[in-house]
């Protein structure tokens, strides 16, 4: 059988990609939105003024991601402690880094500063005939070593795929603490009844005694209201990394995919409180215990004056089986 949307671009019945990849760009409270709905894709909306990171998403009406009470939010701008966490409105993934990861460690607050960062030269550009959209955009983080990531965003029709591909350089004259973690958040009501939690081959290590009870249990929605968060931390037994969050009632499952070379850990969050109820999937280059702690290991990820780092990371949204 032909393929009808294939037919009609060569046919020239499609005179305008908004047919097809409909975008529409806003600005609310201050903050700039793109929202993307390709048809047969994964809808989406991107925050340029959160680090081009991307927030509410839905498959064939479905929410995907996960979003907390707060909400979308403007930028904070004093980041000390564990401020970070007033503004964390959730979503389908929260950039955290570029100089700390986790818990506050060495000045410098829970989860660094990226998504607090605002984008410059975004551009829009959605092509019929590729049937994608592509967002980019650059974020600076000025503080010596300065580090600058290019970030694009290419949201396709019909695949159900999003891939978001970061180029960061070190600019500055002296090594740079580069840890970095996608903080991937899914909720109601995909991670709820009938959802299972699949991860390639890993190693698994609880974060702290209270996450022990988890270990052999991480795959599957916890109880509400089943005691204090959890994270567990699994190290990928080989490069080849993905993680995929798939709900039999729902008949619909998100694969992440990434590089396991740039991202060897996959830390997860469990919080079973009452209005949370989330599951947050971090393909990450370190832990969440802060830079302090992946220093004093020898582990703490850095970046050579000049260096280009590329990450890549891949949601693919279809049908469970």
């Amino acid at each position: 059988m032909s393929d009808p949307f294939a037919v009609a671009i060569a046919a020239g019945a499609l005179p305008n990609a908004d047919a097809v990849l409909h975008v529409r760009q806003s600005t609310s409270a201050g903050m700039r939105a793109i929202d993307v709905a390709p048809m047969g894709g994964i809808a989406v909306r991107v925050l340029p003024d959160r680090g081009l990171d991307l927030g509410q998403a839905w498959f064939r009406g479905i929410p995907l991601a996960w979003v907390s009470a707060i909400g979308e939010s403007p930028p904070l701008t004093t980041l000390d402690g564990m401020a970070w966490g007033e503004a964390f409105g959730g979503g389908l993934m929260v950039t955290c880094g570029l100089r700390n990861v986790g818990m506050p460690s060495e000045g410098h607050g829970l989860h660094g500063t990226y998504a607090h960062l605002s984008a410059t030269d975004v551009s829009v550009e959605p092509d019929a005939e590729s049937e994608v959209v592509t967002i980019t955009g650059t974020v600076v983080d000025d503080v010596a070593p300065r580090l600058v990531v290019h970030r694009t965003i290419t949201v396709a029709a019909r695949t159900g795929r999003i891939t978001v591909v970061d180029d960061t350089t070190n600019e500055g004259d002296t090594v740079a603490a580069a840890p970095l973690l996608y903080h991937c958040n899914f909720g109601f009501p995909l991670w709820a009844d009938g959802a299972k939690l699949g991860i390639a081959p890993v190693t698994t290590y609880a974060r702290d005694e209270a996450s022990t009870d988890v270990l052999d249990r991480w795959d599957r929605p916890m109880e509400i209201g089943e005691g204090p968060e959890r994270v567990l931390e699994h190290h990928l037994d080989s490069p080849t990394a993905w993680a995929r969050v798939s709900n039999r009632d729902l008949g619909v499952a998100l694969t992440i995919r990434w590089d396991g070379f740039a991202l060897p850990w996959v830390n997860q969050w469990l919080d079973p409180n009452p209005g949370m109820a989330v599951l947050g999937v971090e393909p990450a280059n370190c832990r969440t215990r802060g830079v302090g702690f992946e220093r004093d290991q020898g582990s703490l990820p850095t970046m050579e004056p000049g260096e280009v780092r590329r990450t890549t990371i891949t949601f693919e949204a279809g049908p469970t089986g």
